[in-house]
């Protein structure tokens, strides 16, 4: 009797043990996940925040460096004109105003992108509070307000701070209404997934439009309610505080609040201010998946127990079939390593290819990508939709894509698009993409999409065209001078002879003077031609611009009287000699300020502008500016890429040669320069040349 009560004894204590380490192991992992879950949303948290803080300081940064420059002397449209730049540069920015130390408005900009909604979404009296907190505290203190009640969306605020007491007009304060919307885009990826909330506090304790809707409300109650949602409270409690940290919110609290029948992580840290409020948020992550997790454990380890059970029964038959058990995982074994040599040789051969390739599940879902397409798409588009993996791309372009994958999954052959233009990335480019079916077997990847980028090749053949178009340009040149130049010189003497013969006085006299001035023109033109074909390599030296910029408004001053059009000359101060040919540098400003007078009407304004790009002073072989504008006719979008082109021109028939501004852009080049345009119809033109500046050791005084 006892030697058969012993093993049963035997095996309820084993299976005894095995419940209470099942037990033991089921909690201690359970805790051990919800930390890692913890630290992992923290780090993300931290790297939201970091973004969101570099933003926001960049914000501070500009208000304070606008604070400054309303300190400096200047006259009032000086100060409006360099306002005006700041507010046109950064995009975010949709509105800058001055007030007075008695409150009072003196000054106000608008975007002109968004001028006319702006008007509507603030008035004074809504800034108030804003300015007389920022005139409370000393200058370069940020003072930031709640949402203002009048905008469309809840993401526009003002930031303002005061302006030293010693500045013009007596000091005051300078308020920047800012779409924060943007700024915030590094937090709003945290909330990607649908288990994962957002919950931010502006700096005065108002949640902002960051937040999850299904938070608003309990939050509003917590002054009587609070007792119904104590995590809720004690999280908002602590970060009102300004606290970092994480806490967990049980799951009939996470239910009431509407995030899911499971425990939520929540994490927490303040956006931090330099001079400001701390702008508190927080995460809010439902552990639903740890929980799939847990029981996929209990189930194994329960499976774990009946199989110790079943061990201890089937003892013997186990020990019979060990050695064939053996073998068999012997074998396995080296079908396993086998296959992962195969996997790892692919995926090396698949990271090293230049050309971009998903792997896609039955689902559409992505699995896998190569190295070539991974570094182009965003860090959490694996087991994503074919949008996470283009966030770019418009909806026509991912359905396309879709159809693509689709058809190919169905007609179990490979489908194509060609040389397409799309916008997959940043920017738009022209791509091969072809949608490979797998054979079925494996449901994580089913279909391959391999996508090769044409952007640079059809670059390479543009560049090649527009090699092959200036040689033609040049042999065409070279032969219509040859075949022409000689036959027109020939001409015009016989007419100045016939001319000289008949005397001022005959009656044609005048048709002659044609002859001549026609034929005057087209030399000119072969002359240009020539000079376009046989450009050389500028010799550059140390140019002295003062004095050569002076010289180009004395020759052009006359030619602007004659068009009565008004030619502005602007050079900085101490400007450093730049690296140029002077008769080539001189050409490109005659040329350029020429063309402004032809936009103009009569009355127009053409302005030539000389400094330093950036505003800094250079060293040897920095940059210098000149910028020529007008208020002319403008240039209609169409033609902007085609301006720069020989041949091309948008004068009328005889006005024009299209060579001005090809040679222009040639000798820019060919100094190590860049030439920018900035043009739209009725608007006028700017062209800006950036110059490289010479040592300024030996300057040489140049005049035309």
């Amino acid at each position: 009797m006892r030697s058969s009560v012993l093993p049963a004894l035997l095996l309820l204590g084993v299976l005894a043990g095995t419940v209470l380490g099942v037990v033991h192991f089921i909690q201690r992992d359970r805790r051990a996940l919800v930390d890692q879950f913890a630290r992992e949303r923290w780090t993300q948290l931290q790297e939201g925040v970091r973004g969101v803080s570099d933003a926001l300081e960049d914000t501070g940064d500009d208000l304070r460096f606008a604070g400054e420059l309303l300190s400096q002397p200047g006259t009032r449209e000086e100060h409006r004109r360099e306002l005006r730049a700041l507010l046109e540069a950064v995009g975010q920015y949709k509105a800058i105003l001055v007030f007075g130390p008695d409150g009072h408005e003196r000054l106000r900009l608008l975007d002109r992108r968004t001028a006319a909604s702006m008007v509507s979404q603030f008035a004074p009296e809504d800034l108030a509070p804003t300015v007389v907190q920022a005139l409370r505290n000393p200058p370069g203190h940020i003072a930031s307000s709640p949402p203002l009640p009048r905008a469309t969306s809840g993401w526009l605020r003002a930031f303002a701070t005061a302006l030293p007491e010693d500045a013009p007009d007596g000091g005051g304060a300078i308020v920047v209404l800012v779409d924060t919307e943007p700024l915030f885009a590094p937090l709003k990826l945290l909330a990607s997934d649908t288990d994962t909330h957002l919950f931010s506090l502006g700096a005065h304790g108002t949640p902002t439009a960051l937040s999850a809707p299904s938070l608003l409300s309990p939050y509003a109650r917590l002054g009587t309610d609070a007792h119904l949602t104590p995590g809720l409270d004690a999280l908002a409690r602590r970060m009102r505080l300004g606290e970092a940290g994480s806490l967990l919110i049980e799951r009939e609290e996470a239910a009431r609040l509407g995030l899911g029948d499971a425990e939520v992580v929540a994490t927490f840290s303040p956006v931090r201010f330099k001079n400001g409020a701390h702008w508190p948020v927080a995460t809010l992550a439902s552990t639903r998946v740890l929980r799939s997790h847990e029981r996929g454990l209990v189930l194994r380890l329960s499976l774990a127990a009946l199989l110790i059970a079943v061990f201890l029964i089937a003892f013997g038959v186990y020990v019979v079939l060990a050695r064939s058990r053996a073998v068999a995982l012997r074998e396995s074994r080296r079908h396993a390593e086998r296959l992962a040599h195969l996997h790892d040789k692919t995926q090396k051969i698949l990271d090293n290819i230049p050309t971009g390739v998903l792997a896609l599940s039955e689902q559409g879902r992505i699995t896998a990508a190569n190295r070539a397409l991974a570094a182009r798409m965003p860090p959490d588009a694996v087991g994503g939709t074919l949008a996470a993996a283009f966030p770019h791309a418009s909806e026509p372009v991912l359905q396309r894509l879709e159809e693509l994958v689709t058809a190919a999954r169905w007609e179990r052959h490979v489908r194509s698009l060609h040389g397409e233009p799309l916008r997959l990335f940043e920017e738009e480019g022209q791509y091969n993409v072809h949608a490979v079916p797998l054979e079925p077997g494996a449901a994580d990847v089913c279909t391959l999409l391999v996508v090769e980028d044409l952007s640079d090749v059809r670059a390479l053949e543009g560049q090649l065209l527009r090699a092959e178009k200036l040689a033609t340009v040049g042999v065409l040149a070279a032969g219509i001078a040859h075949e022409i130049g000689t036959p027109l010189g020939i001409i015009r003497g016989r007419a100045e002879y016939v001319r000289g013969k008949l005397g001022p006085e005959h009656p044609q006299g005048p048709g002659l003077d044609s002859i001549i001035e026609q034929i005057d023109r087209v030399s000119r033109t072969l002359r240009q031609l020539l000079d376009f074909s046989r450009f050389q390599p500028a010799e550059a030296r140390a140019v002295a611009l003062a004095p050569l910029v002076h010289g180009v408004r004395e020759l052009l001053s006359v030619e602007a009287e004659r068009r009565h059009v008004r030619l502005q000359v602007d050079v900085a101060p101490r400007l450093p000699p730049v690296a140029a040919d002077p008769d080539q540098l001189q050409q490109v400003l005659v040329n350029l300020v020429l063309n402004a007078y032809d936009a103009c009407a009569r009355g127009g304004h053409v302005r030539l502008g000389v400094d330093l790009a950036g505003g800094d002073t250079p060293g040897a072989w920095g940059l210098v500016r000149m910028t020529v504008e007008d208020d002319g006719c403008g240039i209609a979008p169409k033609h902007l890429h085609q301006i720069f082109d020989p041949f091309f021109t948008t004068k009328k028939r005889g006005q024009g040669t299209g060579l001005g501004l090809a040679m222009v852009a040639h000798i820019v080049r060919n100094h190590g320069g860049r030439i920018e345009l900035d043009s739209a119809p009725e608007r006028g033109t700017r062209f800006t040349v950036l110059w490289p500046a010479a040592a300024p050791l030996t300057e040489e005084r140049h005049a035309i």
